[in-house]
């Protein structure tokens, strides 16, 4: 099956219901059922990361080579995107945990997607990334003040943002990055500025505090965070954005006092 193939067989099943539920029955799963614990699980952060990929990076870049990935999860981001874009370049991800990994190349198999979209269970620091236009990523961004957490990849330092900023000094052309209200992300766009980019891109939705993000270490992490007018967000909401960071040589224009203005805004 090819790649326009299996968008054909999503477009199909689509006339027959929504979006995401054709997207669950393409899916469907040849892949046992992990919990929340084993595999990372919040279906409207992962529809929102599909939908600033395809938006802001695969029909921005649909001519693009290659494009590599922090943190793939069970794949399913990037596979909705691709059913829905016509980006005709490769992906390599990289996913540490064993059991996500599994789910994501049972997938990528599944729907014979191999020679677009590809998967690795190692470091993504560790690992010897090929040369890309864009790196993108969900990355970890749960503040805590260790990795004790119900899914200790899901930590992302003390103040949430240590993975997020670390990928922003990988000088990558173009860097599609999901950042959160309460992890300090004043800091990361203030360092995305100082490691040369600017913000190209952005789009923006409210989410309720979910299962990882409500347990009570992480909570009172950001709490503390809060205090220190490091963490934004209301009694029901946080804001997620998906942010297209662009080297300043490359882009004409800069929304980082447009984003820093909505991400504080709570």
């Amino acid at each position: 099956m090819t790649l326009a193939e299996s968008r054909s067989q999503l477009a199909l099943l689509n006339s027959e219901g929504s979006m995401q539920s054709a997207a669950s029955q393409v899916l469907c799963d040849p892949v046992p059922v992990y919990s929340k614990q084993d595999v990372f699980f919040c279906p409207e952060e992962s529809h929102f990361y599909s939908y600033c990929l395809e938006r802001l990076v695969f029909n921005r870049y649909s001519d693009a080579d290659s494009i590599i990935e922090f943190g793939c999860g069970d794949g399913s981001p990037v596979i909705n995107a691709l059913m829905r874009s016509c980006f005709g370049g490769t992906i390599q991800g990289y996913e540490l945990n064993p059991d996500a990994y599994q789910v994501a190349c049972s997938r990528i198999a599944h729907l014979e997607l191999d020679e677009t979209y590809s998967v690795h269970n190692r470091s993504f620091f560790e690992a010897d990334i090929p040369n890309a236009q864009c790196l993108i990523a969900n990355p970890p961004y749960l503040p805590a003040p260790d990795n004790n957490i119900c899914m200790p990849l899901l930590h992302g330092g003390s103040d949430g943002a240590t993975i997020t900023n670390r990928l922003l000094t990988l000088d990558c052309p173009n860097v599609m990055l999901l950042v959160s209200s309460y992890s300090n992300p004043v800091e990361t766009i203030e360092h995305g500025l100082d490691q040369g980019y600017a913000i190209a891109d952005f789009m923006l939705t409210p989410l309720p505090f979910g299962y990882y993000s409500s347990e009570p270490k992480v909570r009172n992490s950001i709490a503390k965070l809060r205090q220190n007018q490091q963490a934004f967000y209301s009694q029901n909401i946080y804001f997620l954005a998906g942010v297209l960071f662009t080297k300043q040589e490359l882009c004409t224009t800069d929304l980082s006092n447009e984003l820093i203005k909505v991400m504080t805004a709570l």
